[in-house]
């Protein structure tokens, strides 16, 4: 830059500063709020450009000429100036500034210093503000920071529920599921399994369900559940979902009088990208299952292997604890490993009062209390503390779209499929067992209490989603394949490890799932991939069940990449059992 400009510039303008303000020397758009700072790139060639005390005298000077004080402030990392302008400026004497410095042919550029803020702004949504679960501070998921991040762009959820009614608000986010009803009579459609999972309606009458049943009109369930994972939002209409970018895939397997295991667990190998005999090949499997179902009774082994394997295709399966305030070790799938077990929580922060519990919870989620635990049963006294969702309006056939609050572990886990969605979108590497890691890891206590166990806490979705996003993921690595324990014999069950720098940890994580009615009959070691033996159990526990435990090993001699092996010895007679699953996380 001249010295000889800048000092007949100054020196002209310097009588009539104070008085009258010089007229910007280049046309500038007048800036459209008050302005505090301007940043100021210098050409290459200027002494400005890496002189901060020629950049201070050129601010003050052409500050001087606007009639305004203009100070420079500091240096940015791209080698511009900071221009404070002592304090908020009206908009037209900035922009008399701002054209003091683009008149100047050794300054390449000058803008606002403008502010930004979080991009996830209040939903539009008419019915926004009733959905207490997403966002009250007290007992609600925190959903809305998460939005900044992630909305669930990219990510299929399978709903494995009574299908899907249309309605407006989730419609854009719908893709082809399937009706896995095989009794015609069940399905109401005249024909069994079929492409089309609408909701053709789940009423019955009197006694129809078995001795005793009560008369229900239709639920509409599916719906209520795929609007709380993704409806639509910000369309000026309803609700919004909490991965409202995500697509659902209704997959029907509840019609009159619930549905069938052998239906759930076709439903589930489909939707997770496996093959059932008779149907086509799922076109877009779901990265999340959602299970709002069950019934009594522990995990059967159809359940299991069918979870093991969706797992193994990288699915996270989401499933309700119950509704019966019992200890969720007696419901199925609830019971069942390799899932995300989800209690209901109230908007006081407490267990709501019908909601399961117990050890096998992993996570607690809003799911709401439309009545009081002291109310007439089927009474709606407190609509507003439910769940509010998509519905449909019709007591057996389809009627009008409609929303209306539910209550129910139901409720409670979509807001975690739902979350989980929002997850995998944000970092698609992860895998089920890192999703549920995370989710439990960033939970935060209830406000309330939860007599019997609810698991890690209340599910905190910006926590979740900030965790997985700013932190490097924790390599996991899992072997859901069943391995028979037979009396007196040895078994093994590999895991191989590849994509690992140097050695394994000095904390490696083996979780170990074995179900056997005697564990005191087993010993069970970690073997390295160099053979390296590592006792984890011993023959302890007498006649307790299962081992579900998380053991620490120092595994720091070892080279992470190889195959490692669980190897598990029955020392006895009696009592068999079987290797469930295991993992290793580094």
């Amino acid at each position: 830059m001249s010295v000889t400009l800048l000092a007949g510039s100054a020196t002209a303008s310097v009588a009539l500063a104070a008085e009258i303000p010089a007229a910007p020397a280049a046309s500038v758009a007048t800036p459209a709020a008050p302005v505090e700072n301007l940043i100021v790139g210098y050409k290459s060639s200027a002494t400005e450009a890496s002189s901060n005390t020629a950049a201070a005298t050129d601010a003050a000077a052409k500050g001087k000429k606007a009639g305004k004080k203009a100070k420079f402030d500091r240096r940015l990392g791209t080698g511009a100036a900071l221009v404070s302008l002592g304090g908020t400026t009206a908009p037209a004497e900035a922009a008399n500034v701002m054209a003091q410095f683009k008149a100047d042919p050794d300054v390449a550029y000058v803008e606002l210093d403008t502010r930004a803020y979080a991009t996830a702004v209040t939903p539009n949504d008419t019915e926004y503000a009733k959905q207490w679960d997403l966002f009250e501070p007290t007992a609600g998921m925190n959903v809305p920071a998460a939005w900044d991040k992630t909305t669930g762009s990219g990510v299929t959820v399978a709903v494995i529920d009574t299908g899907y009614v249309a309605h407006s608000d989730v419609a854009s986010n719908i893709v082809a599921g399937y009706d896995f009803i095989s009794d015609a009579v069940d399905a109401r459609d005249g024909n069994g399994r079929d492409n089309n999972a609408a909701d053709q309606g789940d009423w019955t009458a009197a006694g129809e369900c078995g001795t005793g049943s009560t008369a229900s009109s239709s639920s509409w369930h599916g719906t209520h559940v795929a609007g709380t994972i993704a409806a639509s939002a910000n369309n000026a209409k309803g609700v919004a979902g909490i991965a409202y970018n995500a697509k659902i895939q209704p997959v029907r397997v509840l019609g009159k009088c619930g549905g069938t295991t052998s239906d759930i667990v076709d439903a589930i190998t489909w939707a997770s990208g496996g093959s059932v005999a008779g149907v086509p090949a799922n076109a877009t499997p779901a990265k999340v299952i959602n299970m709002s179902l069950g019934g009594s009774g522990a995990c059967g082994t159809s359940y299991q292997n069918a979870i093991n394997a969706a797992v193994g295709r990288g699915t996270t399966v989401v499933v309700a604890a119950g509704n019966s305030n019992a200890n969720a070790s007696g419901f199925s799938p609830a019971s069942c490993a390799n899932v995300i077990n989800v209690a209901a929580s109230n908007r006081t922060g407490d267990r709501s009062f019908y909601s399961n519990y117990g050890a096998i919870i992993d996570i607690a989620a809003p799911g709401g209390e439309t009545r009081r635990a002291t109310d007439t049963p089927g009474t709606v006294t407190t609509p507003e503390n439910g769940i509010l969702s998509t519905l449909n309006a019709g007591t057996t056939t389809p009627g009008a779209e409609i929303y209306k609050p539910y209550q129910g572990t139901s409720m409670a886990a979509p807001h975690v499929a739902g979350l989980a969605a929002l997850l995998v979108a944000a970092k698609p590497s992860l895998t089920p067992a890192q999703i549920e890691s995370a989710i439990k890891a960033s939970a935060r206590p209830l406000a309330g209490t939860c007599t019997g166990g609810c698991g890690a806490g209340l599910a905190d979705a910006a926590a979740t989603v900030t965790a997985v996003t700013s932190t490097p993921t924790t390599p996991v690595f899992e072997n859901t394949s069943d391995v028979t324990i037979g009396d007196n014999t040895t078994v093994e069950s590999p895991i191989t490890v590849s994509g690992v720098t140097g050695n394994a940890p000095a904390a490696l994580k083996v979780g170990v799932n074995i179900v056997h009615t005697y564990i005191g009959d087993l010993k069970v070691d970690l073997v390295a991939p160099d053979g390296t033996v590592y006792n984890v159990h011993n023959r302890t526990g007498s006649g307790t069940d299962n081992i579900n435990t998380v053991y620490t090993v120092n595994a720091s001699s070892e080279v992470a990449n190889g195959t490692w092996k669980l190897r598990v010895n029955d020392n006895a007679g009696g009592d068999t059992g079987y290797i469930n699953s295991w993992n290793l996380t580094f």
